[in-house]
C-alpha cells in the first residue's frame, strides 16, 4: 500500500515512505502513501545479509504489481500477482517467472476486477482476490481461474490484505479493512479514532452445498487500545498450530512492526521487530516444519532495496535479516515451501517495485542466515 511511481527509471527515487503522509484516497492515493524519499535502505544501518534473487520476472510498469500466490499444477509450479493498476492477475512460471498470461480485467461482474490487491492461494484448488475498489473477495478456482463467489461488498469499505485457512469443509478468510474517517485540510487522510478500529478485520466463513459455494460474515475484530490498534492495515498472516495471527502495522508515526493476535482476534500484548523496522512493515509469510518449527518472513519496505526480517516460529525472537541484491518497495510476499528440481527446498516470493516479482531460493535465503535444514 505504499507509493507508487510507475516510471521506472525515476521510481528509486521518488517511491519510498517517510512520516509525513501524502494526500489520501480522495486523488486515487492510499491511507499509508509517503511524499518523501529519506527512506533507503543505503541511508540506513540495517544489518542484514545479501542474497542474490534467483530471477525477477520481466517489468512490466502498466501493471503495478502488488502481491504474489503460487500452486502447483500437474507437478509444475505456477506463480500469479495482482495487478493493480491494469485491474488483472499476471500468471508466470513459479520455476523461471516467464510472463504465461494474464486473466480478468476492469469491471464488477464476476470473474472482473477493480484494483485487486492481496491474494491467497490454498489447496492447489482457489485463489482468493482482494479488490479494493469493489470492496470485496473473490474466490477462483484453479489452474482456469473460473470465479466462484464474491463477498464482503455489503461490509467491506477499503480492503486490501487477507490470509485464507482450511475451517472443515470449508475455509475462513480473514479480510483487513483499511477504512479511514474523511480527510483533514490538506487533503490527508484521517485514521479514525481508536474506539472505531475495532472492526479492522472481518472473518468470513465459506461453505460448499448443492455444487456451489457461500460465504457468511462471522464477525469482526481489532484491538481499540493505543497499544494494540491498528491504524493502518493490510498484510496479515496466521500460524493455526500456534493460535498466532501477525499483523502488519503500516503506521510510521505510531511505530510500524507487527501485532501478534490470537486466532479468536484478541491482542496478546507482543509486538514483533520493534527493534527491527525502520521503513514500513508490510508482507508476511511463513516456513514451517514438520517438527513445529519455522520463520516468520517479514518485509520491511525501503524504495531502494527491501530487507527481510526473519522470526523464529514459536518464539518469535529475531532470526536474522536479508536484502536482495535488486528486490525493493515490496509489498506482497509468499513463501511456497515445497520442493522441485529448481527450488528443492522451497521459494519465496517478493513483489519488486510494482514492476514484477522477485523469487529467492530458500536454500540461499537458509546458507546466508545460518538457518537449520527444515524438515518437510
Amino acid at each position: 500500500m505504499s507509493f507508487r511511481c510507475l516510471v521506472p527509471a525515476f521510481v528509486l527515487l521518488l517511491a519510498s515512505c517517510s512520516t509525513a503522509p501524502l494526500a489520501g484516497t480522495g486523488d486515487g492515493r492510499e491511507p499509508d502513501e509517503y511524499e518523501a524519499d529519506d527512506v533507503l535502505l543505503r541511508n540506513h544501518d540495517v544489518p542484514h545479509v545479501v542474497v542474490r534473487e534467483a530471477f525477477i520476472t520481466a517489468s512490466t510498469p502498466d501493471d503495478n504489481i502488488d502481491s504474489p500466490a503460487s500452486w502447483s499444477q500437474d507437478g509444475r509450479r505456477m506463480l500469479v500477482a495482482t495487478a493493480k493498476a491494469t485491474d488483472l492477475l499476471v500468471v508466470y512460471d513459479g520455476d523461471t517467472g516467464q510472463r504465461l498470461r494474464t486473466v480478468g480485467g476492469t469491471g464488477t461482474a464476476l470473474g472482473k476486477l477493480q484494483r485487486p490487491n492481496g491474494i491467497a492461494t490454498i489447496d492447489d484448488r482457489y485463489a482468493f482476490v482482494v479488490e479494493r475498489d469493489n470492496r470485496r473477495v473473490q474466490m477462483f478456482q484453479l489452474p482456469d481461474f473460473t470465479p466462484l463467489l464474491a463477498f464482503g461488498d455489503d461490509a467491506l469499505q477499503q480492503p486490501y490484505g487477507l490470509w485464507v485457512r482450511r475451517k472443515g469443509d470449508g475455509y475462513e478468510v480473514l479480510v483487513s479493512d483499511a477504512y479511514m474517517a474523511g480527510e483533514d485540510a490538506q487533503g490527508e487522510d484521517i485514521v479514525p479514532p481508536l474506539a472505531q478500529l475495532d472492526r479492522r478485520f472481518r472473518r468470513y466463513e465459506l461453505s460448499h452445498a448443492s455444487g456451489a459455494w457461500s460465504a457468511r460474515a462471522a464477525g469482526t475484530f481489532g484491538d481499540t487500545s493505543a497499544a494494540g490498534a491498528i491504524r493502518v492495515p493490510e498484510s496479515l498472516f496466521g500460524d493455526a498450530d500456534n493460535n498466532r495471527l501477525l499483523v502488519a502495522e503500516e503506521d510510521v508515526p505510531t511505530g510500524t512492526r507487527l501485532r501478534e493476535y490470537d486466532l479468536q482476534g484478541r491482542y496478546l500484548g507482543r509486538d514483533v521487530g520493534r527493534g527491527q523496522y525502520v521503513a514500513q512493515a508490510e508482507g508476511i509469510a511463513l516456513m514451517r516444519c514438520a517438527d513445529g518449527s519455522g520463520w516468520w518472513v517479514a518485509s520491511d519496505q525501503f524504495a531502494d532495496r527491501t530487507v527481510f526480517h526473519l522470526f523464529d516460529r514459536r518464539s518469535l525472537a529475531h532470526a536474522g535479516s536479508f536484502a536482495g541484491e535488486k528486490a525493493g518497495l515490496t509489498d506482497g510476499v509468499w513463501l511456497d515451501a515445497r520442493g522441485d528440481a529448481r527450488f528443492p527446498e522451497g521459494v519465496f516470493y517478493a513483489s519488486h517495485l510494482d514492476l514484477g516479482v522477485a523469487a529467492f531460493d530458500w536454500r540461499d535465503i537458509a546458507a546466508a542466515l545460518g538457518l537449520p535444514k527444515c524438515m518437510r
